[in-house]
C-alpha cells in the first residue's frame, strides 16, 4: 500500500516458526484463563500437567521457559496417561490439563 511518500508492505506468509510461537502464546492465554477460573492468586506459583499431544510439542520444546515465566509455573510437564478433568482448546485440539499450587 502506498500513500504520498510512504509505502507499506506486509509478508503474510505463516512460517513454521510463527505458527509455533502462536501455539505457545495460545497456551499461555488458555492457562492464564484457567488460573483465573480456579481463583488462583496472581502471584501463585503453579505446576502444570498437560496431556501429551504432538500439536503442542514444538511449542513446548522451543518456548517452555517463556510459557513457564508467563504463567508463573515452577513446572510444566506432558504426560501420556492423563486423569485430569480440565481441558483447553488449542486451535481445535482439545487437551486435558491439570493445574496445582
Amino acid at each position: 500500500m502506498s500513500d504520498a511518500n510512504y509505502t507499506v508492505a506486509l509478508d503474510l506468509e505463516l512460517t513454521e516458526d510463527l505458527m509455533t510461537e502462536g501455539i505457545a502464546r495460545e497456551l499461555v492465554n488458555k492457562i492464564q484463563n484457567l488460573r483465573k477460573d480456579k481463583d488462583f492468586e496472581v502471584t501463585d506459583k503453579i505446576k502444570v500437567s498437560l496431556e501429551n499431544h504432538p500439536y503442542i510439542q514444538d511449542a513446548l520444546n522451543s518456548y517452555n521457559e517463556y510459557i513457564c515465566g508467563e504463567i508463573l509455573a515452577d513446572e510444566l510437564v506432558c504426560v501420556d496417561v492423563f486423569t485430569g478433568t480440565d481441558t483447553i482448546d488449542i486451535d481445535a485440539h482439545i487437551l486435558k490439563i491439570q493445574l496445582a499450587k
